[in-house]
């Protein structure tokens, strides 16, 4: 079976020649790219499967280019994971606004680097395509991220911070499961320690708030959110 091509992209050579080394010993294809200018250029050459892009670049960034991707009719669906520093927190929500997939978080082991590529590539996989449809005209619930403002059919509800990052997230990606871990690692941090129920009661208390279909558990992954 073939594997799928996969475009690297960070400033940083040293990180590029390591991920790339570990990427072909696994059996992809790779290519790489040290900003997001070079990156547009190789994804238009190329079509790799996957981009795993750096944030913080010179040029132009990972955001900025995943916007510019994304305008491109043939790649509006091409799978994207941002590859950034931890502590980052809301470059993470603009990360999956700007049309990304993953957010992987650095440094991390090549085995768990191959973990998360190969699981985004199988999701993908298994996606059916959907039909395009007007959301921002049907949709009950708008974040306001700027005031940590919630509106639920044109009433404002304030949130405790963390229910409100917590909704921001899921919110951020309609449709895309967000597995336990990455909600505990996006929301909570790899520096505080919380019990196994916290994410269930804050999801509980979510769905007291702003109703039970909005956020729907998908049995031993996680949660997504719906409109």
């Amino acid at each position: 079976m073939e594997k799928a091509k996969i475009l690297l992209v960070d400033d940083e050579p040293d990180i590029r020649e390591f991920l790339c080394y570990n990427l072909k010993k696994e059996g992809f294809e790779v290519l790489s790219a040290q900003n997001g200018k070079e990156a547009i250029k190789l994804v238009i050459q190329e079509k790799p499967d996957l981009i795993i892009m750096d944030v913080m670049m010179p040029e132009m960034d990972g955001i900025e280019a995943c916007e510019e991707i994304r305008k491109i009719p043939e790649f509006q669906n091409i799978l994207i994971a941002f590859l950034t520093a931890r502590g980052e927190d809301y470059s993470q929500i603009a990360g999956f606004e700007a049309g990304g997939d993953d957010y992987i978080a650095k440094p991390i082991k090549p085995k768990v680097l191959i973990s998360r590529i190969n699981a985004l590539l199988k999701r993908r996989k298994l996606e059916k395509p959907k039909k395009k449809e007007k959301e921002e005209e049907r949709k009950e619930i708008v974040i306001d991220r700027e005031k940590y403002l919630v509106i639920i059919n044109n009433k404002e509800l304030n949130l405790p911070k963390k229910e409100f990052e917590l909704l921001a997230m899921l919110e951020s990606k309609p449709g895309r499961v967000f597995t336990r871990e990455e909600i505990y690692d996006f929301v909570w941090g790899d520096d505080v320690v919380v019990g196994d129920r916290t994410i269930d009661v804050h999801i509980r208390k979510l769905r007291e708030k702003i109703g039970e279909k909005h956020i729907v558990t998908i049995k031993g992954v996680g949660y997504k959110f719906v409109n």
